[in-house]
Protein backbone atom coordinates (compact mmCIF):
# COMPACT_ATOMS: atom_id res chain seq x y z
CA UNK A 1 0.00 0.00 0.00
CA UNK A 2 2.84 2.27 0.14
CA UNK A 3 3.30 2.41 -3.24
CA UNK A 4 -0.63 3.72 -3.74
CA UNK A 5 -0.14 5.92 -0.80
CA UNK A 6 3.32 7.90 -2.03
CA UNK A 7 1.30 8.18 -5.13
CA UNK A 8 -1.81 10.17 -3.87
CA UNK A 9 0.62 12.07 -1.89
CA UNK A 10 3.10 13.24 -5.03
CA UNK A 11 -0.51 13.45 -7.12
CA UNK A 12 -1.61 15.99 -4.27
CA UNK A 13 1.02 18.04 -3.70
CA UNK A 14 1.01 18.36 -7.80
CA UNK A 15 -2.35 19.56 -7.69
CA UNK A 16 -1.38 22.29 -5.23
CA UNK A 17 1.49 23.26 -6.22
CA UNK A 18 0.41 23.89 -9.87
CA UNK A 19 -2.58 25.73 -9.33
CA UNK A 20 -0.64 28.17 -7.48
CA UNK A 21 1.50 28.47 -10.47
CA UNK A 22 -1.78 29.24 -12.74
CA UNK A 23 -2.48 31.52 -10.55
CA UNK A 24 0.49 34.07 -10.67
CA UNK A 25 1.96 32.76 -14.17
CA UNK A 26 -1.79 33.46 -15.83
CA UNK A 27 -2.01 36.84 -14.17
CA UNK A 28 0.90 38.41 -15.07
CA UNK A 29 0.91 36.23 -18.13
CA UNK A 30 -2.55 38.56 -19.25
CA UNK A 31 -1.08 41.67 -17.87
CA UNK A 32 1.63 41.56 -19.60
CA UNK A 33 0.79 39.71 -22.95
CA UNK A 34 3.76 38.32 -23.06
CA UNK A 35 2.88 34.69 -24.86
CA UNK A 36 5.59 32.65 -23.45
CA UNK A 37 4.38 33.27 -20.43
CA UNK A 38 0.56 32.40 -21.12
CA UNK A 39 1.79 29.57 -22.65
CA UNK A 40 3.21 28.60 -19.32
CA UNK A 41 0.50 29.35 -17.37
CA UNK A 42 -1.66 27.13 -19.99
CA UNK A 43 0.77 24.70 -19.33
CA UNK A 44 0.35 24.83 -15.19
CA UNK A 45 -3.45 24.21 -16.39
CA UNK A 46 -2.90 20.91 -18.10
CA UNK A 47 -0.67 20.09 -15.24
CA UNK A 48 -3.41 20.38 -12.98
CA UNK A 49 -5.49 18.29 -15.00
CA UNK A 50 -1.86 15.44 -14.94
CA UNK A 51 -2.12 15.33 -11.27
CA UNK A 52 -5.75 14.86 -10.82
CA UNK A 53 -5.44 12.30 -13.49
CA UNK A 54 -2.65 11.10 -11.50
CA UNK A 55 -4.69 10.91 -8.50
CA UNK A 56 -7.66 9.28 -9.66
CA UNK A 57 -6.20 5.96 -11.93
CA UNK A 58 -3.83 5.36 -8.48
CA UNK A 59 -6.99 5.51 -6.67
CA UNK A 60 -8.35 2.55 -8.92
CA UNK A 61 -5.64 1.05 -9.12
CA UNK A 62 -5.06 0.35 -6.21
CA UNK A 63 -8.36 -1.86 -5.26
CA UNK A 64 -7.88 -5.26 -4.73
CA UNK A 65 -8.55 -7.96 -7.01
CA UNK A 66 -12.15 -8.84 -6.70
CA UNK A 67 -14.30 -11.49 -8.71
CA UNK A 68 -14.84 -9.34 -11.24
CA UNK A 69 -11.60 -8.01 -11.97
CA UNK A 70 -9.42 -11.43 -11.25
CA UNK A 71 -5.82 -9.58 -11.81
CA UNK A 72 -6.43 -6.54 -10.12
CA UNK A 73 -7.25 -2.85 -11.15
CA UNK A 74 -3.72 -1.54 -12.11
CA UNK A 75 -4.14 -0.89 -15.66
CA UNK A 76 -5.99 1.83 -14.59
CA UNK A 77 -2.56 3.44 -14.75
CA UNK A 78 -2.28 3.34 -17.98
CA UNK A 79 -5.47 4.17 -19.22
CA UNK A 80 -5.44 7.29 -17.23
CA UNK A 81 -1.77 8.05 -18.48
CA UNK A 82 -3.13 7.82 -22.04
CA UNK A 83 -5.69 10.22 -21.18
CA UNK A 84 -2.70 12.83 -19.82
CA UNK A 85 -0.64 12.36 -22.93
CA UNK A 86 -4.21 12.92 -25.11
CA UNK A 87 -4.29 16.40 -22.89
CA UNK A 88 -0.27 17.03 -22.96
CA UNK A 89 -0.81 16.75 -27.38
CA UNK A 90 -3.42 18.93 -27.71
CA UNK A 91 -1.99 21.45 -25.17
CA UNK A 92 0.65 21.29 -27.07
CA UNK A 93 -0.62 22.01 -30.50
CA UNK A 94 -2.11 25.01 -29.56
CA UNK A 95 0.57 26.96 -27.63
CA UNK A 96 2.63 25.95 -30.90
CA UNK A 97 -0.33 27.74 -32.56
CA UNK A 98 -0.33 30.82 -30.39
CA UNK A 99 3.55 30.64 -30.85
CA UNK A 100 3.55 30.74 -34.55
CA UNK A 101 0.48 33.48 -34.89
CA UNK A 102 3.05 36.12 -32.37
CA UNK A 103 5.99 35.56 -34.75
CA UNK A 104 3.43 36.40 -37.72
CA UNK A 105 2.00 39.47 -36.59
CA UNK A 106 5.19 40.16 -34.64
CA UNK A 107 3.52 40.86 -31.13
CA UNK A 108 5.48 42.86 -28.33
CA UNK A 109 4.24 43.33 -24.60
CA UNK A 110 4.84 44.76 -21.97
CA UNK A 111 8.04 44.23 -18.93
CA UNK A 112 7.47 43.88 -15.82
CA UNK A 113 9.83 42.32 -13.09
CA UNK A 114 7.24 39.88 -12.03
CA UNK A 115 7.68 38.61 -15.25
CA UNK A 116 11.13 37.54 -13.92
CA UNK A 117 9.86 36.76 -10.72
CA UNK A 118 7.38 34.51 -11.42
CA UNK A 119 9.51 32.42 -13.42
CA UNK A 120 11.99 32.29 -10.63
CA UNK A 121 9.48 30.75 -8.20
CA UNK A 122 8.04 28.52 -10.79
CA UNK A 123 11.65 26.94 -11.62
CA UNK A 124 12.19 26.27 -7.68
CA UNK A 125 8.50 24.91 -7.06
CA UNK A 126 8.50 22.36 -10.27
CA UNK A 127 12.47 21.47 -9.16
CA UNK A 128 10.92 20.20 -5.70
CA UNK A 129 8.38 18.73 -6.66
CA UNK A 130 10.30 17.13 -9.55
CA UNK A 131 12.90 15.79 -7.23
CA UNK A 132 10.47 14.19 -4.88
CA UNK A 133 8.07 12.67 -7.91
CA UNK A 134 11.07 11.05 -9.65
CA UNK A 135 12.37 9.39 -6.40
CA UNK A 136 8.54 7.71 -5.92
CA UNK A 137 8.40 6.77 -9.52
CA UNK A 138 11.56 5.22 -9.46
CA UNK A 139 10.75 3.15 -6.18
CA UNK A 140 7.63 2.13 -7.54
CA UNK A 141 7.94 1.45 -10.52
CA UNK A 142 4.85 3.64 -11.20
CA UNK A 143 3.94 5.17 -14.55
CA UNK A 144 1.57 7.64 -13.26
CA UNK A 145 3.89 9.38 -11.21
CA UNK A 146 6.75 8.76 -13.37
CA UNK A 147 4.53 10.75 -16.47
CA UNK A 148 4.25 13.57 -13.33
CA UNK A 149 7.87 13.58 -12.70
CA UNK A 150 8.74 14.31 -16.45
CA UNK A 151 5.83 17.29 -16.65
CA UNK A 152 7.65 18.97 -13.70
CA UNK A 153 11.18 18.63 -15.19
CA UNK A 154 10.02 19.42 -18.57
CA UNK A 155 8.38 23.17 -16.80
CA UNK A 156 11.77 23.47 -14.99
CA UNK A 157 13.69 23.74 -18.42
CA UNK A 158 10.81 25.37 -20.36
CA UNK A 159 10.22 28.16 -17.48
CA UNK A 160 14.04 28.43 -17.65
CA UNK A 161 13.64 29.44 -21.65
CA UNK A 162 10.89 31.28 -20.70
CA UNK A 163 13.26 33.24 -18.20
CA UNK A 164 15.65 34.12 -21.06
CA UNK A 165 13.01 35.67 -23.13
CA UNK A 166 11.73 37.77 -20.38
CA UNK A 167 15.05 38.88 -19.65
CA UNK A 168 15.49 39.50 -23.06
CA UNK A 169 12.07 41.30 -23.34
CA UNK A 170 13.89 44.28 -21.31
CA UNK A 171 16.14 44.68 -23.84
CA UNK A 172 13.05 45.66 -26.37
CA UNK A 173 13.99 41.90 -27.86
CA UNK A 174 10.52 40.22 -28.17
CA UNK A 175 11.13 37.63 -31.25
CA UNK A 176 12.59 35.10 -28.56
CA UNK A 177 8.91 35.53 -27.08
CA UNK A 178 7.04 33.43 -29.97
CA UNK A 179 10.19 30.75 -30.33
CA UNK A 180 9.63 30.00 -26.41
CA UNK A 181 6.09 29.92 -26.93
CA UNK A 182 6.85 27.46 -29.69
CA UNK A 183 9.34 25.33 -28.17
CA UNK A 184 7.45 24.97 -25.08
CA UNK A 185 4.62 23.15 -27.08
CA UNK A 186 7.20 21.39 -28.90
CA UNK A 187 8.67 19.75 -25.93
CA UNK A 188 5.07 19.01 -24.48
CA UNK A 189 4.20 17.58 -27.81
CA UNK A 190 7.23 15.20 -27.59
CA UNK A 191 6.52 14.14 -24.08
CA UNK A 192 3.43 13.67 -24.52
CA UNK A 193 3.49 11.09 -27.30
CA UNK A 194 6.03 9.12 -25.10
CA UNK A 195 3.28 8.62 -22.62
CA UNK A 196 1.00 7.73 -24.92
CA UNK A 197 2.97 5.15 -26.95
CA UNK A 198 4.04 3.92 -23.32
CA UNK A 199 0.69 3.59 -22.20
CA UNK A 200 -1.03 2.49 -25.29
CA UNK A 201 1.95 -0.56 -25.43
CA UNK A 202 0.63 -1.94 -21.95
CA UNK A 203 -3.10 -1.40 -22.73
CA UNK A 204 -2.08 -3.43 -25.90
CA UNK A 205 -0.62 -6.18 -23.73
CA UNK A 206 3.01 -5.80 -25.02
CA UNK A 207 4.93 -8.59 -24.00
CA UNK A 208 7.58 -8.46 -21.07
CA UNK A 209 11.14 -7.22 -21.43
CA UNK A 210 13.27 -9.41 -23.36
CA UNK A 211 15.67 -9.07 -20.21
CA UNK A 212 13.32 -9.91 -17.88
CA UNK A 213 12.21 -12.92 -20.42
CA UNK A 214 15.96 -13.85 -20.27
CA UNK A 215 16.10 -13.81 -16.56
CA UNK A 216 13.21 -15.88 -16.31
CA UNK A 217 14.61 -18.55 -18.68
CA UNK A 218 18.44 -18.61 -16.58
CA UNK A 219 15.89 -19.21 -13.62
CA UNK A 220 14.58 -22.24 -15.42
CA UNK A 221 17.92 -23.73 -17.09
CA UNK A 222 19.28 -24.01 -13.90
CA UNK A 223 16.81 -27.03 -13.40
CA UNK A 224 18.46 -29.89 -14.66
CA UNK A 225 15.08 -31.65 -14.55
CA UNK A 226 13.32 -29.68 -17.11
CA UNK A 227 14.07 -30.66 -20.41
CA UNK A 228 11.93 -28.58 -22.97
CA UNK A 229 10.61 -25.36 -22.43
CA UNK A 230 7.77 -24.14 -24.91
CA UNK A 231 4.96 -21.48 -25.22
CA UNK A 232 6.50 -18.73 -23.71
CA UNK A 233 3.71 -16.37 -22.99
CA UNK A 234 3.43 -12.68 -20.86
CA UNK A 235 0.44 -10.06 -20.65
CA UNK A 236 0.51 -7.06 -18.45
CA UNK A 237 -1.06 -6.60 -15.13
CA UNK A 238 -0.62 -2.52 -14.15
CA UNK A 239 3.30 -2.04 -14.06
CA UNK A 240 3.54 -5.61 -13.55
CA UNK A 241 3.29 -9.06 -15.77
CA UNK A 242 1.63 -12.56 -15.68
CA UNK A 243 3.54 -15.01 -17.08
CA UNK A 244 2.80 -18.55 -18.44
CA UNK A 245 5.08 -21.33 -20.08
CA UNK A 246 5.08 -25.19 -20.51
CA UNK A 247 7.81 -27.48 -18.89
CA UNK A 248 8.68 -31.32 -20.43
CA UNK A 249 9.82 -33.15 -17.88
CA UNK A 250 10.63 -36.62 -17.68
CA UNK A 251 7.73 -39.31 -18.04
CA UNK A 252 8.07 -41.63 -15.77
CA UNK A 253 8.29 -39.02 -12.84
CA UNK A 254 4.78 -39.63 -10.71
CA UNK A 255 1.92 -37.13 -11.14
CA UNK A 256 2.93 -35.26 -8.36
CA UNK A 257 6.75 -35.62 -8.36
CA UNK A 258 6.39 -33.51 -12.20
CA UNK A 259 3.55 -31.42 -10.77
CA UNK A 260 6.10 -30.27 -7.39
CA UNK A 261 8.78 -29.44 -10.16
CA UNK A 262 6.06 -26.89 -11.93
CA UNK A 263 4.77 -25.65 -8.25
CA UNK A 264 8.28 -24.64 -6.75
CA UNK A 265 9.16 -23.25 -10.28
CA UNK A 266 6.02 -21.08 -10.22
CA UNK A 267 6.89 -19.63 -6.77
CA UNK A 268 10.69 -19.09 -7.67
CA UNK A 269 10.42 -17.58 -10.52
CA UNK A 270 7.39 -15.25 -8.75
CA UNK A 271 9.44 -14.37 -6.25
CA UNK A 272 13.15 -13.02 -7.71
CA UNK A 273 11.54 -11.23 -10.30
CA UNK A 274 9.94 -8.39 -8.93
CA UNK A 275 8.76 -7.50 -12.43
CA UNK A 276 6.37 -10.24 -12.51
CA UNK A 277 2.83 -10.22 -10.84
CA UNK A 278 1.66 -14.10 -11.63
CA UNK A 279 3.79 -17.15 -13.19
CA UNK A 280 1.19 -20.44 -14.39
CA UNK A 281 3.73 -23.37 -15.34
CA UNK A 282 1.89 -26.27 -16.94
CA UNK A 283 3.78 -29.02 -17.14
CA UNK A 284 3.98 -32.04 -19.88
CA UNK A 285 5.58 -35.52 -19.45
CA UNK A 286 8.51 -36.67 -22.36
CA UNK A 287 10.37 -39.38 -23.33
CA UNK A 288 13.84 -38.68 -22.38
CA UNK A 289 14.85 -41.49 -25.02
CA UNK A 290 13.47 -40.60 -27.68
CA UNK A 291 12.58 -36.48 -26.84
CA UNK A 292 9.09 -36.98 -27.66
CA UNK A 293 6.06 -35.50 -26.14
CA UNK A 294 3.89 -38.16 -24.48
CA UNK A 295 0.07 -38.08 -24.51
CA UNK A 296 -1.55 -37.22 -21.35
Amino acid sequence: MDRFKSAKRASTLGIIGNIFLLIIKGTIGLITKSQAMIADSLNSAGDIFSSLMTYIGNKIASIPKDEDHNLGHGKAEYIYSLLISIMMILMALIIIKEGVITLILKKTYTFNIWLIIVCIITIITKLSLYLYTSKIGKKYNNLLVKANSKDHINDCILTSLNLISCIMAKYKIFILDGIVGIGIGTWILITGLKIFKESYDVLMDKAIREETKKEVLKIIKQHKEIKRIQNFNSTPVGYMYQISLTIFVDGNLTTFESHEIADNLEKEITKKIDEIYLTVVHVNPINVTSNTTKTK
